[in-house]
């Protein structure tokens, strides 16, 4: 849909304006190795492998699911795509700590506005919530009220975006040290929380397929917190 791919270009521009923004106001100077293309090729090459596999396995299979054979994406698949092909390249070449701390404000302008372009490509996005007798219940078109979980999504990355940026200009520790875990554990918590009000058939009692990504991720987050503390204190 036009709409959807209109918010995609501004969700992209929004995040390269943040990053030069973020890197311009100097907040992350001492705090995360600068990676470029040219200076790191081929942990931009997995990542992007990473990330665009598991956005189009797992949309792709919620789509199998629910009886539409064709292909999808996620963004909760790209997330967990990425992280699992980061990690592998990291330790095969002996990378040890957070890399993920530069994509963190770029990301979640990105999820929150892309989001948008979910919810004004209406139904045949997939992503709109289940029916609700809520007074903000929006009707796309099918005359049922339901749930705008796009919107829920989008409000829930901007705060903490908010609180992201705060941190970086106070020089917060924890999230210079912990920033890109920080962001995966809140986006894996609200995710988690919305997939109850999505129409997504279950594999497991109330759970879908992307709670189970969700409850990894969130995992993610504590061990690689839990160990990023042990690595600094060992040295």
């Amino acid at each position: 849909m036009l709409i959807h791919t209109i918010f995609d270009l501004l969700a992209w521009g929004s995040a390269a304006l943040l990053a030069w923004w973020i890197r311009r106001r100097g907040y992350l100077d001492g705090a995360a190795p600068r990676r470029t293309l040219r200076s790191d090729p081929w942990y931009f090459t997995a990542l992007a492998v990473g990330a665009i596999a598991g956005a189009i396995l797992f949309g792709s299979f919620n789509m199998g699911l629910a009886g539409f054979w064709t292909l999808g994406h996620s963004i909760a698949g790209a997330i967990a795509g990425g992280i699992v092909s980061v990690e592998i390249y990291k330790l095969a070449t002996g990378i040890r700590g957070s890399t993920g701390l530069p994509f963190v404000g770029p990301l979640a302008i990105g999820i929150a506005v892309g989001r948008f372009g979910c919810f004004f490509a209406g139904l045949p996005d997939y992503t709109y919530g289940t029916p609700t007798s809520l007074p903000w219940g929006v009707d796309f078109g099918d005359g049922i009220a339901r749930h705008p979980v796009q919107l829920y999504e989008s409000a829930a990355m901007f705060a903490f975006l908010v609180v992201y940026l705060r941190a970086l200009q106070n020089r917060s520790e924890l999230f210079l040290r912990n920033g890109f875990y920080l962001f995966v554990g809140w986006y894996a918590l609200q995710r988690f929380a919305w997939e109850f009000l999505k129409p997504y058939p279950t594999v497991l009692g109330p759970f879908n397929i992307f709670h189970s990504i969700c409850f990894v991720l969130f995992g993610y987050s504590l061990f690689m917190m839990r160990w990023n503390h042990e690595l600094r204190t060992a040295v």
